[in-house]
């Protein structure tokens, strides 16, 4: 029982990990899409999310499935509990991917526009800590964990930077409001990357410690 259980483990490992490689392409398309004002990229993230969403059901019915057959307990209970938890934080990032390239879909129909933000920094912070914190689950790695719940702030600093350059951009002349907009907008979608991004290494910290992490602030850092 213990080798099948085992075996069910990794089988639903593979699938996570399938599901979280997608989910991470989709976030990097979808800021490319905004980079080059590509639309048919743009449609062709939206296009792909039904994916993700059958993808993600498939990692819950077999987490149900293991607990259903196995009854596990202590650390595989806990693994099986945190993969369940992942798997809605990883489809939710899928979503969030759909809003930017909704965004760049938009600004792909516009006129010329200088993009004061610094989105590319502030993505490629998001998507490390999204990769970190999957790292952190295969290899059962807490130090990486508690290092992506630290970056967090990091994230949420470049957001508010990007707040107060869009007050400035709106005092300038011949601003185009609505794709502004649009642009903030995309600051707020990938600070909720990063925030999904926390509660996987969060997950990763109770499946290995048995703690829950959750709402200890500065105890990460």
């Amino acid at each position: 029982m213990r080798v099948r259980l085992q075996k069910d483990i990794e089988k639903l490992t593979e699938q996570v990990m399938s599901l979280a490689a997608l989910v991470e392409e989709h976030v990097r398309m979808a800021m490319k899409a905004i980079e080059c004002r590509d639309g048919a990229l743009a449609k062709k993230v939206i296009d792909g999310d039904l994916e993700i969403d059958h993808r993600e059901v498939d990692v819950e019915e077999e987490c149900l499935k293991v607990l259903a057959l196995h009854q596990p307990v202590a650390d595989h209970l806990r693994y099986i509990v945190a993969v369940l938890k992942m798997n809605n934080d990883l489809e939710r990032i899928g979503d969030l991917a759909v809003n930017i390239a909704e965004r760049a879909e938009f600004i792909s129909r516009q006129g010329p526009i200088q993009i004061p933000f610094d989105y590319f920094t502030m993505a490629q912070s998001a998507q490390e800590m999204l990769a970190n914190s999957l790292d952190a689950l295969v290899n059962r790695d807490l130090a990486l964990a508690y290092r992506v719940c630290a970056q967090d702030d990091d994230v949420d600093m470049m957001k508010r930077v990007m707040q107060d350059q869009f007050v400035r951009e709106l005092q300038k002349k011949q601003v185009n409001v609505e794709a502004m907009l649009n642009l903030l907008f995309v600051s707020r979608h990938l600070e909720r990357v990063a925030d999904h991004a926390t509660n996987i290494a969060e997950d990763v910290i109770y499946m290995i410690t048995g703690e829950i992490h959750r709402h200890r602030g500065s105890d990460f850092k």
